[in-house]
């Protein structure tokens, strides 16, 4: 399992730098949406030059079920996060591949998050994780939009809940804060370290891989 992912990884220098800082995992995003998706080709360039030990996880978008195996098994992911509007019934159809369900969270969204879990369950296909991240109409993550951690630590009162990734609007400053707040399994951030869209600032990746390595120990994991 990964503790500190580092999303929008579009550059094999980036990616290098990223699991020398000490990143558990990158993000590789193939939303043609997003200003940082990567091809299929140059993502199998980052994923070669990644150590074993750092975890490769694709993000998609409403991508077709078949597309998404296919992506996954040529490029080995080790997992596969759905950030669009993929229903229950597409997680049953990946074949169990291991998968990371993001919520863009609204104001009183932990509902919705429940009954699509509840659904879930009911069709055998509970994701291995959810990550909870910050809502903007326009755009499908990587907002930089600070998430309401209240609401997010109140996930924990869902029953049969997968362990959580924190995402939406983590920064090294912040990270230490959040992860006291509510004590997520993992956190995610993308722009939060970025000199510019799919450019990592290398000094800011440190810093937040080393803040959230001690508010991780901080409490206990």
């Amino acid at each position: 399992m990964f503790r500190i992912k580092i999303c929008g990884v579009t550059s094999i220098a980036d990616a290098v730098a990223v699991a020398d800082a000490g990143a558990d995992a990158i993000g590789l995003n193939f939303y043609q949406g997003s200003s940082r998706f990567v091809s299929v080709a140059r993502a199998a360039e980052i994923a070669a030059a990644l150590p074993d030990v750092t975890q490769k996880i694709g993000v998609f978008v409403n991508l077709p079920a078949d597309e998404v195996r296919q992506i996954a098994a040529r490029l080995s992911l080790d997992w596969v996060q759905l950030h669009g509007d993929e229903p229950p019934e597409f997680l049953a159809s990946l074949g169990g591949i291991r998968v990371l369900r993001a919520f863009r969270l609204q104001a009183g969204g932990l509902p919705a998050v429940s009954n699509y879990l509840a659904e879930c369950q009911r069709l055998d296909a509970m994701p291995g994780r959810v990550l909870l991240d910050s809502f903007r109409a326009s755009a499908y993550g990587g907002t930089g939009l600070v998430l309401d951690w209240q609401m997010a630590a109140s996930y924990h009162q869902l029953s049969a809940a997968p362990p959580l990734v924190l995402a939406g609007g983590l920064v090294a400053s912040n990270v230490a804060q959040a992860i006291a707040a509510v004590r997520p399994a993992a956190v995610d951030t993308a722009s939060g370290v970025e000199e510019s869209p799919g450019r990592k600032d290398h000094a800011q990746t440190m810093a937040f891989i080393t803040a959230a390595k001690a508010a991780f120990a901080a409490i206990g994991r």
